[in-house]
């Protein structure tokens, strides 16, 4: 770190731009141990399996369609009163990204076989620590406060419309293990897609936790297709400006899955390359459900990490070494600025990077009213099967070093831009 009290200039960069190759040569050693820590793991991963019986079944129940009187029967008093209790605590764990966060991972724990809600919970945590990232110490040396917020808008909306579609399911699957029969049928009045009805309906049934939990992929994707991605607000003030290009570049969409494993704190994870298409998002999501329940290490690590750290916001739930939820100094003026980082470690005399927590930077929304309409169309049912597939944990999961990586590269163009400043 450059120790003067003149600012980070043209020479400290030209000096950093020196010692590529020796970053290259450290990165390449890093690598190198990702691929034997990974090539460890080969022999106990498993993958996700769904039965192409389960998913004709699916077919067959789609095709039929609501097909029935009971289906169309509207609820009865008790049913009304169900359903009120439902969207009241919908509404009441909606506040905000740390609410939801622990929604889901109470209502895994309670439910181990909803595989989803474990997985939720984790990508959950990425959407928390996105958000709070806006405010910390390195993006708002590249973002100004206009467009925090907006790309804060645009993760706070996503992440509450898929809690407010998928968290209702859950909470009716628990009523009905309490009353003992299926009310799937009331699904159609919490203004979920008809696709999802035969699908809880098997899962009662077969207690298939894959085929739910890839059905729930597709079904949470698409509900965010026209009401968040295609959404005219949020193309013209996030996905249609330089920010997404940027973010592919500085490899802002990772997606980290932390996890414990031989004392050691790891990330597995995924980069979700293109957020605009849909087909990606879905491959994505089952990847990420492939590599937390078919890596063993993964699987119990994340269970320890999320069981034993309560989701804050803040980066340092799982890299106290590196991130603190608190500054430890002001923050430094522009033309001021020095370097953070030496690989995953902070530089000697270096603070640890503010990464704060969501209720210290960002007020709770309330949540607007959503968008109406059923993404489902019994035409298209072909197109959305085929995402019922089994699917493999890939080799290269492990993002601990690549995050490392990544966030070098973030500070590089802090550091970079604050010399045009």
């Amino acid at each position: 770190m450059n120790q003067g009290k003149f600012r980070w200039n043209g020479w400290d960069l030209l000096e950093k731009l020196a010692d590529a190759p020796h970053e290259i040569v450290q990165w390449a050693k890093g690598k190198t141990g990702t691929l034997l820590y990974e090539s460890a793991q080969l022999d106990h991963m498993t993958g996700i399996r769904l039965t192409s019986d389960a998913v004709d079944e699916l077919r067959a129940r789609l095709k039929k369609g609501r097909g029935n009187a009971e289906y169309e029967r509207e609820p009865s008093a008790a049913e009304s009163a169900l359903l009120a209790r439902i969207r009241a605590a919908a509404v009441d764990w909606n506040r905000n990204n740390v609410t939801r966060t622990q929604a889901y991972l109470d209502m895994y724990r309670r439910h181990p076989e909803l595989h989803w809600s474990l997985l939720a919970h984790m990508v959950s945590r990425n959407g928390g620590w996105n958000m709070t990232d806006l405010k910390g110490e390195l993006l708002p040396y590249l973002l100004n406060e206009t467009r925090q917020k907006h790309v804060f808008a645009f993760l706070e909306r996503a992440n509450a419309l898929i809690f407010h579609d998928s968290y209702p399911q859950l909470l009716l699957y628990e009523a009905s293990l309490k009353a003992g029969k299926p009310l799937f049928r009331l699904l159609r009045h919490l203004q979920v897609s008809s696709f999802m009805r035969p699908v809880w309906e098997q899962f009662w049934e077969r207690r298939d936790s894959a085929l739910l939990t890839v059905a729930m992929i597709v079904n949470e994707q698409n509900f965010i297709e026209s009401r968040v991605v295609r959404h005219p607000v949020y193309r013209e003030t996030v996905l249609d400006t330089l920010l997404i290009h940027a973010q592919l570049l500085l490899q802002l969409n990772q997606i980290v899955l932390p996890y414990r494993d031989a004392g050691q704190l790891r990330l597995a994870g995924l980069v979700l390359e293109n957020f605009n298409h849909l087909k990606e998002r879905i491959e994505v999501g089952k990847r990420l459900y492939a590599i937390l329940f078919g890596i063993p290490a993964v699987a119990q690590g994340a269970l320890s990490f999320a069981a034993s750290t309560r989701h804050s916001g803040s980066r340092a739930d799982y890299w106290p070494h590196l991130f603190s939820a608190v500054r430890h100094f002001p923050p430094v003026p522009r033309g001021q600025l020095k370097e953070w980082l030496d690989g995953c470690k902070l530089r000697p005399g270096a603070s640890p990077l503010y990464s704060p927590r969501l209720s210290d930077v960002w007020k709770d929304c309330p949540f607007a009213a959503c968008e109406p309409g059923d993404w489902y169309r019994h035409d298209d049912r072909e197109q959305w099967l085929a995402y019922l597939s089994s699917t493999e944990p890939p080799f290269s999961f492990e993002m601990t070093h690549e995050y490392c990586f990544g966030l070098n590269k973030i500070e590089l163009a802090v550091l970079a831009g604050d010399l045009l400043e």
